[in-house]
């Protein structure tokens, strides 16, 4: 089922893409749920992820294969140019005690056919290793998921990247707007001969400060839209934009789910206990079934009577094996009893820094909260206080050091507001992942 879930998912985001603009059209705006539901298809870390789960599943079936019968056949032609040679006592032919006579038994040509079948009745280790590849499906299992998570949790930290990038940019448009403003007043006034050429001069140099400002933004955009390209899967060249508008919702209290690491950790522990019970378990005796049936063909080639005759060989039977001593076994039960311990050391430390940050996150999202409504509080204030002091300087009651110290704050408060958004989508998206609710 999950598979097919894969493959629908994957016809309609081809299907979407499909119907967008390609490099040099339009950009395609797309919206964060698209972009995640696109990288979840057509990344490359993921594409190799799924490889893996496949490969566990072939590799369970393989270990499960080894409890079915093997069935062998093989055929052996000998030609003797000497004949073995044996060893016979006298004494059988009433001859002399200890006296032997050397003969030779046998004809030149042998020729041997046999079909075996050998299945296993009870094999300990087969049976540890069907559990271990189960086992070992699962954690390439948990380790997917991970990897989807951290490619959810990168995606949509570049998507949050962009939109804050496009809004730097509309403020630094907004600046621009009201440093073109000013200048023309200013030169009005120097036409006028109530300002100085310094006084333009300034106000010229903070529109190329913006101009650069704006500049480096762009480039910083650029690189983020191509590197959520590169994580998406898709073409550098592809034209792609993100919405502007970032929706920020209320802070709310996210579900905690135990966390993927606990759980590939709690999933090591199952596999190092079934490795340890394997081992313990090396000891007993394996019971396997065995069958066989063939022909065995004898030839003389010579006369006075050449001939070639085969004669049927079968039996069935039980084989029993089992390790009488061997030194290495009880060491490897003590190193993995060792791995056991690290490994439970290992998920309390998870456990401790999952919750460590659960809560810093929160501190965090709910400091940011705050910010964010004081900073769009000193944007407005300053905005007006601005505003208010480029109409005391064209009335004369203020100078250009104040409009300047005014746009100066301006600039601040929508920088300390930016800041505060960063802070608080970051510390959001950090919450939900500590809290396993990422995809939900």
């Amino acid at each position: 089922m999950k598979l097919v879930n894969i493959h629908i998912q994957i016809v309609l985001i081809v299907l979407l893409l499909a119907f967008y603009p390609h490099s040099h059209g339009r950009a395609q705006t797309l919206t964060l749920e698209q972009c995640v539901d696109t990288a979840l298809v057509f990344n490359r870390t993921l594409q190799a992820g799924r490889n893996d789960q496949a490969l566990s599943r072939l590799k369970h079936r393989e270990a499960r294969a080894n409890l079915l019968p093997r069935v062998t056949a093989d055929a052996d032609y000998r030609y003797f140019t000497h004949l073995p040679t044996q060893l016979l006592p006298l004494e059988v032919f009433n001859g002399p005690e200890g006296r032997y006579k050397d003969a030779q038994f046998g004809v030149p040509h042998n020729i041997g056919v046999n079909v075996q079948l050998a299945m296993p009745l009870y094999h300990p280790q087969i049976k540890g290793g069907i559990q271990a590849a189960e086992i070992a499906g699962e954690l390439s299992d948990l380790q997917y998921r991970k990897s989807e998570e951290q490619v959810i949790f990168e995606v949509t930290n570049l998507y949050y990247n962009a939109q804050i990038l496009h809004r730097q940019l509309a403020f630094i448009d907004s600046n621009q707007a009201n440093v073109n403003r000013l200048l023309v007043n200013m030169e009005l006034l120097k036409e006028q001969g109530l300002a100085k050429g310094t006084d333009v001069g300034k106000i010229q140099l903070q529109g190329e400060q913006l101009s650069a400002q704006k500049e480096q933004a762009e480039s910083k955009l650029e690189q983020v839209l191509n590197s959520l390209k590169f994580l998406m899967g898709l073409s550098l060249d592809r034209a792609l934009s993100v919405q502007t508008e970032i929706a920020r919702r209320e802070a709310v209290k996210y579900p905690a789910f135990p966390s993927l690491d606990l759980r590939i950790a709690q999933t090591r522990n199952r596999l190092l206990t079934n490795e340890l019970n394997t081992l313990e378990k090396s000891r007993l005796p394996s019971v396997s079934l065995l069958a066989n049936y063939g022909l065995t063909g004898f030839g003389y080639g010579q006369q006075p009577e050449p001939f070639l005759k085969f004669f049927p060989v079968g039996f069935i039977g039980v084989r029993a094996a089992f390790t009488v001593w061997d030194g290495t076994t009880r060491l490897q039960i003590e190193q993995k009893r060792m791995e056991l311990r690290n490994n439970v050391i290992q998920s309390d430390q998870i456990q401790a820094q999952n919750d460590l940050l659960i809560a810093n996150a929160v501190l965090k999202r709910s400091t940011a909260e705050r910010a964010i409504q004081t900073s769009s509080q000193q944007i407005e204030l300053a905005e007006t206080v601005y505003r208010q002091t480029v109409l005391q300087q064209e009335q004369g009651t203020a100078t250009l050091a104040d409009v300047l110290l005014a746009d100066n704050d301006l600039r601040q408060a929508q920088q300390q507001y930016l800041n505060a958004i960063i802070e608080y989508l970051k510390a959001d998206l950090e919450l939900k992942k500590a809290s396993g609710s990422i995809k939900q």
